[in-house]
């Protein structure tokens, strides 16, 4: 009976996780479907830490290519997490590669919003691993009815605050840590 209930809960959680596009506001401002991940990013108030670092990682036409592509997104809140002078020295041209590495973990090919992931943590039990662009891996598992934790590989755990902002190359899921791997 506990399996059972639990299965129309999931159901009909999926019934009503779409949400669409034009509802979805990150960093102030409305997120355009027809426009890619970094068009829509440049936009976002929340996201002006991540937007220079993918600039300064030389990542700007990568993220801008065909896809699709589903980037977790760290606000400027989480980058402000790590510790002192962390995103200073990211940025600087002598770690260009280590930079890439962390942003590309952030990065999953295909398109996952919210449904995909909780199908595919479904699918698993109760946990789901992607691979990231880096070649890392990220782990994902419901918290609570309609929340998705991330979890990477050095043990952060991240929430995802915002899900499914559509782009005309994939989808943006915004979170609240930043992630690292190993």
């Amino acid at each position: 009976m506990r399996s059972l209930r639990t299965a129309l809960v999931f159901t009909a959680l999926l019934a009503t996780a779409s949400v669409s596009f034009a509802d979805v506001m990150v960093g102030g401002q409305s997120m355009m479907a027809s426009k890619d991940i970094i068009d829509n990013a440049v936009n976002s108030a929340d996201h002006t830490t991540l937007v220079a670092a993918v600039k300064a990682a030389g990542l700007v036409e990568t993220l801008k290519g065909k896809g699709p592509f589903t980037v977790f997104a760290p606000t400027n809140a989480a980058f402000g997490k790590l510790p002192a002078g962390t995103v200073e020295t990211l940025v600087k041209p002598e770690n260009k590669a280590t930079l890439t590495k962390i942003l590309t973990y952030h990065v999953v090919p295909g398109k996952y919003d919210f449904m995909a992931l909780a199908s595919e943590i479904k699918k698993h039990n109760g946990k789901a691993q992607l691979a990231t662009v880096s070649g890392g891996k990220l782990s994902f598992a419901m918290n609570g009815m309609h929340n998705i934790s991330v979890m990477d590989e050095s043990g952060n755990t991240a929430s995802i605050s915002t899900y499914d902002v559509t782009q005309s190359n994939g989808v943006i899921n915004v979170i609240d840590t930043v992630l690292m791997p190993k």
